[in-house]
């Protein structure tokens, strides 16, 4: 039995080797295109279909391989990054669901188990039906597919290689280029990878057993998330940010709710904590670490890297041909996402901006329509939304409290508990507030800060208001359903003049 599971096996490996190599000749056949997407995330990805759909003639080149060694478009966010990431976190939230919060909606449940193996299973198959999605989406729309790295050659020609052996597979040209390649962990020198025992964020999403005492360097949106996760499933976490402040990106007052919260799930957050040395010995990592008090030590089971990303482009292209670059190899552009080479153009994590999938992919669509002709078209970099998956979760858009003093904007604000929320209330989940930023002369909205369960889905609606330049009036004066999270916008709004109803003003 166990030889015909293996004969299967290697089957379907075959036609899978049979399947690509049809592709790689088909793209020899046809040398040249309007334009070539070099990476198959979410920005080069939609970018690449958003071409297809304007009518260019399109081809995507990717290096991406799974842990078996065959092509997986989708980059890291469908990979290793956003989709499995938020599949355990939503499989680690119900667990902690069950042994936590069910009794009191007169549920018993008894002998909660967790078969970690089965957990992942279930995450690899999320990962595997959208990435497959992507390759139907590419067939669907017409986009030509390379598996293999890309190098540019000049301003329109592309050399793909296989990666590992770098043997040539195949040379293109394009009218266009898009370079959207994406980003890879930091590494860092005072803690680097070791055999499983001190891994980065991919690494962490791959355990095989929750490890006793965890420890995560960085407390940023991954740290965060990452810590939520293998917290519910039992583990000791420890967090160590070399900050004074915790998110220092969002809103303080959000971000101390947020802080106080993971803190009572049992998350320790060590701030201003300068990691000194980390080091395997006998089964467990060693970590000194440097804070005002001195220096530490601690003993781990694990250590997970999670201190942000540097861009991919190192290898994309070589200095000759004058693609400019800032010190961090980040690749400058203009608004378009034009760089300084004449029909090559950047997105996503390899330029300027948050490191976010979004942001990427309305790089991607932008970028597809002005080479179709919309010079028109624009992406609006005020009003990113940005999103912590934790419980409850963190969002926001447009500006903090702190950024409008900053720059001299005045200001007025209302906020809404959600624990005045009939809904949060029905649900169980009443952690957290709405906070609605205005400008004190024209009343429009600047900045909407939410932490809350389904912050992720609210922020959206928040968006759409500012990206309409709606006024607190404008909120307070629109109609929410009854009883539902969103109308803690509609009461934050409220505040903003001092008449929301459910709260004292």
């Amino acid at each position: 039995m166990a030889g015909k599971k293996k004969s299967v096996k290697k089957t379907v490996k075959n036609k899978s080797i049979k399947k690509k190599s049809v592709k790689k000749k088909a793209a020899v056949e046809k040398k040249h295109y309007d334009v070539a997407v070099i990476g198959a995330g979410p920005a080069g990805y939609v970018a690449a279909i958003r071409c297809a759909q304007l009518g260019l003639d399109t081809v995507c080149i990717d290096e991406w391989q799974n842990h078996e060694g065959e092509s997986s478009l989708g980059g890291t966010c469908l990979n290793v990054g956003c989709i499995p990431s938020k599949a355990l976190l939503e499989s680690s939230h119900l667990y902690a669901q069950a042994h936590n919060e069910l009794a009191q909606h007169g549920i018993g449940v008894t002998d909660v188990t967790l078969d970690l193996a089965v957990m992942m299973q279930r995450k690899n198959k999320v990962v595997a039906d959208l990435t497959s999605g992507i390759d139907s989406l590419f067939r669907a729309n017409g986009v030509k597919v390379i598996y293999g790295r890309a190098h540019i050659m000049d301003m329109h020609e592309i050399e793909v290689s296989e990666r590992g052996t770098l043997q040539q597979l195949a040379r293109v040209t394009a009218d266009n280029i898009i370079i959207a390649t994406g980003s890879s962990p930091v590494r860092l020198e005072q803690a680097p990878l070791h055999d499983g025992y001190i891994i980065d964020s991919a690494g962490a999403l791959e355990m095989e057993e929750v490890p006793e005492r965890l420890g995560i360097i960085g407390a940023g949106a991954i740290g965060l998330e990452l810590g939520s996760v293998w917290s519910r499933l039992g583990s000791d976490v420890v967090l160590f940010e070399a900050m004074k402040d915790f998110l220092p990106i969002a809103d303080a007052r959000i971000a101390n709710l947020v802080k106080r919260s993971l803190t009572a799930q049992g998350m320790d957050i060590r701030l201003n904590a300068r990691m000194v040395s980390a080091e395997v010995l006998d089964g467990q990592v060693h970590v000194v670490y440097e804070d005002t008090n001195g220096q530490h030590e601690e003993i781990l089971d694990k250590l997970i890297v999670a201190v942000g990303r540097k861009p991919n482009s190192d290898r994309v292209f070589g200095e000759e041909l004058g693609i400019e670059h800032d010190e961090r190899r980040f690749i400058l552009v203009d608004d378009k996402c034009r760089t300084s080479v004449p029909h090559i153009y950047a997105i996503g994590d390899v330029v300027r901006g948050p490191m976010l999938a979004h942001k990427g992919s309305e790089e991607g669509i932008m970028v597809a329509e002005h080479i179709a002709g919309n010079k028109h078209a624009q992406v609006n970099y005020d009003l990113i939304p940005s999103v912590i998956y934790t419980h409850p979760e963190v969002a926001w858009a447009g500006k903090t409290e702190q950024e409008c003093m900053k720059h001299g904007i005045e200001i007025k604000g209302g906020t809404f508990p959600i624990a005045a929320s009939g809904r949060a209330r029905a649900m169980g989940n009443i952690e957290g507030q709405v906070k609605i930023i205005c400008d004190v002369e024209t009343d429009e909205v600047v900045g909407v800060h939410i932490f809350s369960s389904h912050a992720s889905e609210l922020i959206a609606s928040a968006v759409l208001m500012m990206e309409m330049q709606a006024t607190s009036e404008d909120i307070a004066m629109t109609m929410f359903a009854h009883p539902t999270l969103s109308e803690s916008i509609h009461e934050a709004a409220l505040a903003v003049s001092k008449r929301a109803i459910h709260i004292k003003n």
